[in-house]
């Protein structure tokens, strides 16, 4: 049984060890995410976003299985997107940031469960709008979020959260 809970001190470690395993896969040439080691995402990432109250984070068996930051914030290239109803309050606009499955769960829902979580979430809070961004290279991201509903609606390119020549694919779903 899964238990998705706001995250606590307790977990910067085992969500900060995903990061790293994700990393070692891309590495590894298993996976293509787009992501640097030491860049992001890194401890400081799941740091921030625990000190910030924004952090979700599933559990199995009692151990973190996926994780993702959830707020209003969207980032600066989200400006030049083409959104459906851009005029949209910050506040009815929920972003899901840096979503993270461990490799060791991948293919067994725990990404399509995280984001029907966010879902509930954005409805539970009076949101309208859903945004997800992504790397380009990451098709499989891409693949979920679309069969879950979400529409690209651009490609943005340059740097994002350190690591440059980012082709940055912007998400969108009405609640």
């Amino acid at each position: 049984m899964a238990e998705i809970r706001k995250a606590a001190e307790r977990d910067v470690l085992p969500v900060a060890a995903i990061y790293e395993h994700i990393i070692s896969e891309e590495e590894a040439g298993r996976v293509c995410i787009g992501w640097q080691r030491g860049v992001y995402p890194t401890e400081h990432t799941a740091r921030e976003a625990i000190a910030a109250g924004e952090l979700f984070v599933m559990e199995r068996e009692g151990r973190v299985v996926v994780a993702g930051r959830i707020n209003h914030e969207q980032c600066p290239q989200y400006a030049a997107v083409p959104w459906t109803e851009p005029e949209t309050p910050d506040e009815q606009v929920l972003v899901l940031h840096t979503l993270v499955s461990d490799p060791l769960v991948a293919g067994h829902g725990c990404g399509t469960e995280f984001v029907a979580f966010y879902e509930q979430y954005a409805r539970e809070h009076g949101c309208t709008w859903l945004r997800i961004d992504t790397n380009a290279r990451n098709v499989s991201a891409r693949r979920l979020y679309a069969r879950l509903g979400y529409r690209e609606v651009d490609i943005v390119p340059g740097k994002f959260n350190g690591i440059p020549d980012v082709q940055l694919v912007c998400m969108e779903k009405r609640v």
